[in-house]
């Protein structure tokens, strides 16, 4: 198992799980995004501060690998690890473990850009301190 830079513990609710009983593939979406959002507020990157600026931070390509399901009440965590990937383009790779025994879930990769308001790619300072 790797190093993460950022680790967040969840829980699935029993709405998240589909007829199969198991949590329905676009809910591991939500806990991505979730973990990255909690992962930026960590460093000091508020979504809210940067949209009342004009400065929006969107997904523009994500890869997810689906190893193993999760079912009701699994406890889990997801580990995030962010890299600069270019002047506009930040990338998440991410992983989610179930805590009971460690065993790999699922394993994702994130690119976001930051849009201004005309949705052109913007570069934005408060994300380049990430990377120094």
């Amino acid at each position: 198992m790797k190093k993460y830079q950022h680790r967040l513990e969840l829980q699935v609710r029993d709405y998240e799980c589909d007829i199969q009983g198991i949590v329905n593939n676009a809910i591991y979406q939500n806990y991505l995004e979730h973990a990255r959002h909690q992962f930026l507020l960590s460093k000091g990157v508020d979504f809210i501060d940067l949209s009342s600026k004009g400065i929006d931070l969107v997904v523009v390509r994500i890869e997810l690998d689906y190893k193993l399901p999760l079912r009701p009440d699994d406890a889990f965590w997801v580990g995030s690890n962010i890299e600069k990937i270019s002047k506009i383009k930040i990338g998440f790779n991410q992983s989610i473990y179930r805590l009971n025994d460690e065993r790999l879930v699922l394993q994702a990769k994130v690119i976001g850009a930051a849009i201004d308001n005309a949705g052109k790619p913007c570069r934005t300072t408060t994300l380049d301190s990430l990377f120094d």
